[in-house]
C-alpha cells in the first residue's frame, strides 16, 4: 500500500465496504466501489471529465486487471464492461472503498 500521500477519509457505512483508498493503492484483482473523483496536485478539469465519461462515477463498480513493469504504473482498470490504463495522477483523483470478498 502507497503511504506518500493521504487516503480519503472513511465512506458512509455500507455491510461490505472496509475503508476508502485512491484507485492506486488497490491490488491486483481486487475489487471496489468508486466512492469520489476528485481534483488532486497536477490534474486539469478536462482529466476529471474525462474519468466521469469512461464511468468512473460514484456507485460503479471497479477492479484493477494489472500494474506496468516499471513503478506499477500504469494500471489496467476495469470499470463495468470497459478497461482503461490510468497513469497515477488519474488513478489519485479516484477515491474507492474496496469490497469484501464473500464467501462462496
Amino acid at each position: 500500500m502507497l503511504t506518500e500521500s493521504p487516503s480519503p477519509s472513511t465512506a458512509s457505512a455500507a455491510s461490505d465496504r472496509v475503508g476508502t483508498l485512491w484507485l492506486d493503492q488497490l491490488l491486483v484483482g481486487q475489487d471496489a466501489e468508486v466512492v469520489a473523483v476528485s481534483v488532486n496536485e497536477g490534474v486539469t478539469d478536462d482529466i476529471l471529465r474525462r474519468l466521469s465519461e469512461l464511468g468512473f462515477l460514484s456507485g460503479e463498480r471497479v477492479r484493477v486487471l494489472a500494474r506496468g513493469i516499471f513503478g506499477g504504473f500504469p494500471i489496467a482498470v476495469r470499470v463495468g464492461t470497459a478497461t482503461f490504463a490510468l497513469r497515477r495522477m488519474e488513478a489519485r483523483c479516484i477515491s474507492v472503498a474496496p469490497l469484501t470478498r464473500s464467501a462462496p
